[in-house]
């Protein structure tokens, strides 16, 4: 079987722009992600999805043909979901918020029974703390430790806020103030600034493999390293190393232009070749 992993953050839930004003910018991000055709689609900033008997929620089920997991609850209001396409992954048998509140803006994970595998795949929409290393560090293991839940097959996407674990440097120029004092390491004033890498480099120490940086490994494809932001590459998809043979496939998305601040991200997984030789389960 054939997976494909979509992450996008939808910018204030495509319907306002960064003031707050209305700002329909879904009928775009529809197009992008129907384009993609994902079977799992992990949303961060889903704002206003709630509103109104959770009409935008049946507006992107409607509009993808695909139905939602329950979504978590966010202290900022910038939920992540997860939708589904149950055509290709039958329906989750767990679903599960219980820390999503230790976090800045809440992550929700959902497992699914895939045939032929002797535990099931967890997905986990992720959102990290955007003001702090060390908050995004934390959240970086409590979201790692939790899609572990059901088992060693977990798959983690979404907007990661910090840079990725190696690759070029962000684009300091293009970073406000307060995203240069986050993304970077306090340093002597005067010295070379350093990106804080520690949030992606946790998710290796706890056993994910960054998707983009991986076939980027294999193959040394700059283009599998373009930045998803005006300043770095902070929007990932991260797959525990049982699927280290099993991806494929990494596309940036970014049409139509203007649907969000950030592109999108999207991975093949072939469920054929993911590793069957270490199983564990949770304890």
């Amino acid at each position: 079987m054939h997976i494909r992993v979509v992450a996008q953050n939808l910018g204030n839930g495509g319907l306002r722009d960064s003031e707050g004003n209305p700002e329909d910018r879904w009928p775009a991000l529809a197009e992008r992600l129907r384009t993609a055709q994902p079977d799992v689609l992990l949303l961060n900033e889903a704002r206003g999805w709630t509103e109104h008997g959770h009409r935008q929620l049946g507006r992107a089920q409607r509009d993808l043909g695909m139905y939602a997991a329950p979504l978590p609850p966010s202290k900022t209001g910038m939920r992540t979901a997860i939708l589904f396409r149950p055509d290709t992954l039958g329906w989750w048998t767990h679903t599960n918020d219980a820390v999503s509140q230790e976090t800045t803006h809440g992550f929700v994970i959902a497992a699914f029974p895939i045939p032929g595998l002797p535990a099931p795949i967890t997905f986990a929409a992720a959102h990290l703390d955007p003001y702090l290393g060390d908050k995004a560090l934390y959240e970086a293991k409590l979201i790692a430790t939790a899609a572990y839940r059901y088992g060693p097959y977990a798959v983690i996407g979404g907007d990661m806020n910090f840079p990725p674990e190696d690759g070029p440097d962000p684009d300091y120029d293009q970073m406000r103030p307060y995203n240069l004092a986050a993304r970077t390491l306090l340093t002597d004033p005067g010295t070379a600034l350093r990106p804080d890498r520690r949030a992606a480099q946790m998710l290796h120490k706890c056993g994910y493999l960054d998707a983009a940086l991986h076939l980027h490994r294999r193959t040394s494809d700059a283009q599998l390293l373009r930045r998803t932001g005006s300043d770095d590459r902070i929007d990932r998809i991260h797959l525990s190393s049982a699927f280290g043979d099993a991806i494929s496939n990494y596309q940036l998305l970014d049409l139509p232009a203007g649907a969000s601040d950030h592109h999108g991200v999207a991975v093949d997984i072939d469920t054929d070749a993911i590793d069957r030789n270490t199983l564990w389960t949770y304890r």
